[in-house]
């Protein structure tokens, strides 16, 4: 397929007009389409915070992909290949590099002094000035009749959940869909811990699944055959358990503990120990203590680690994400330079620098909520994998849940869940699936001559 790839970098400015930054993006147009004011554009943030747009840039939507092999793992010679997958068919598809993630870097005035970091490094800093850039962007690519997408993983859920509502009301401009790959939704993270906690519990089900350390009437059965049960037990019978706290019944906690032991692959002792409230860092280094020795990934815990001592409550590292890094960062450094001609001393930052990070006043859920209502053509897509054990797929199915009380919207939500962990795509069945689940949602969502409204 033939398309046009451009890697720029387009400014932030401030209230007087002063460049205080400047931001790389990636931006893929397809060619030889007649009508671009009904093509659709999506506009794609990974999370971190801190985190460049590298991921699903060269993994997951873009045209060229890197070299792993079909799990997700690192292969040499590094580098990348065609993606007969990517979404390019159907969108055409900008990555933005948030400040201080990939060669997006803060710009110093012209005394040399740089601009203050509270406009860019937290929720909200982080929602307003990237809705201004995303103005600029679209009216400089002359895209405003185009229906328009936001995709965000991980923290970026939390990011265009909250941009859903400022494009909206700050740059008047509507949205076709959100979506949300893997998402970290704050607000949940600082939920009382009763309802947190038991959340885990069907991951830990999914996890164990995987390597096997279920009972035997588990064990046999199919993934999804099991997980809804899991999901039964941890919103009715262990979320209420963990409420009651240290005056739960002795006897209530006992049963409580075996039923978690039966779907989690952890021994009823442990779990008494920590009082049925089982961190998931404890969880990575517990489910093979007893077996192989090995940790299991925190972001996909397909991935196995190996520890100095195996004793401990948390795994040394993060198997996962140092497997990611060892591929994913030869792959975008060379496709940038090589393929894209993007050559710069500035080091690609796969990780930058933008702790503290001000998580006050979160109210991005509620904002996606308000855009919704406010927006008849806004309709939103879930996507998360089994075995993410950071941002795990039952915390995204509550966050879901919640977006909307009154349930009068629960049409517009979909939710699909992977065989696989943070970054479902990787493995290249879901890469595959997840691909073609983005381009139906998308081709649902486009108006086709339908107005808006209710």
């Amino acid at each position: 397929m033939s398309y046009t790839a451009t890697a720029g970098t387009q400014p932030v400015w401030d209230e007087s007009g002063a460049p205080i930054a400047t931001l790389f993006y990636t931006y893929y147009q397809r060619n030889n389409i007649k009508d671009r004011a009904g093509r659709p554009l999506i506009i794609s943030f990974n999370g971190g915070p801190g985190s460049g747009s590298v991921w699903m840039h060269v993994a997951y939507t873009g045209p060229q992909i890197l070299k792993i092999d079909d799990e997700g793992f690192p292969v040499q010679p590094y580098g990348v290949k065609s993606n007969p997958n990517s979404i390019i068919d159907v969108a055409d598809i900008v990555f933005v590099n948030p400040v201080n993630t990939g060669y997006s870097r803060m710009i110093p005035d012209k005394e040399g002094k740089m601009p203050d970091r509270e406009q860019f490094f937290g929720i909200n800093a982080d929602i307003k000035y990237l809705a201004e850039w995303i103005n600029t962007f679209v009216s400089r690519k002359n895209r405003w009749e185009s229906p328009k997408y936001i995709i965000g993983e991980s923290y970026g859920g939390t990011r265009v959940m909250g941009l859903s509502l400022a494009l909206q009301n700050n740059q008047w401009m509507y949205l076709n869909g959100v979506i949300m790959v893997s998402p970290a939704d704050y607000k949940l993270y600082r939920t009382s811990q009763p309802i947190y906690s038991a959340l885990n519990l069907p991951y830990f089900t999914a996890a164990a699944w995987f390597h096997k350390t279920l009972p035997p009437e588990l064990q046999s059965k199919d993934l999804l055959d099991i997980l809804p049960e899991s999901e039964d037990f941890a919103v009715n019978t262990l979320m209420p358990a963990l409420a009651k706290g240290g005056f739960i019944s002795a006897a209530e906690k006992e049963s409580v503990a075996n039923k978690m032991s039966y779907y989690s692959g952890l021994s009823e002792k442990v779990i008494l120990q920590h009082n049925l409230d089982v961190p998931a860092n404890f969880f990575w280094k517990e489910l093979l203590r007893d077996e192989s020795g090995q940790t299991i990934g925190r972001l996909d815990s397909r991935y196995l680690g190996l520890d100095k001592m195996e004793a401990g409550s948390a795994p040394d590292y993060s198997a996962e994400l140092t497997s990611w890094l060892h591929s994913f960062t030869p792959a975008i450094n060379y496709y940038l330079r090589e393929h894209l001609n993007f050559k710069t001393d500035i080091k690609y930052n796969m990780f930058g620098p933008v702790d503290p990070w001000d998580t006050e006043n979160d109210n991005t859920r509620d904002n996606l909520r308000q855009a919704m209502a406010q927006n008849p053509y806004l309709n939103v897509l879930v996507q998360s994998g089994y075995y993410d054990g950071a941002t795990n797929y039952f915390a995204a199915k509550y966050t879901m849940w919640q977006t909307d009380p009154s349930g009068k919207m629960n049409d517009r939500f979909t939710f699909r869940g992977y065989r696989s962990g943070h970054m479902m795509y990787l493995r290249q069945e879901d890469l595959v699936s997840a691909n073609d689940d983005l381009r139906e949602f998308i081709k649902k969502s486009l108006a086709k001559g339908k107005s808006a409204k209710y």
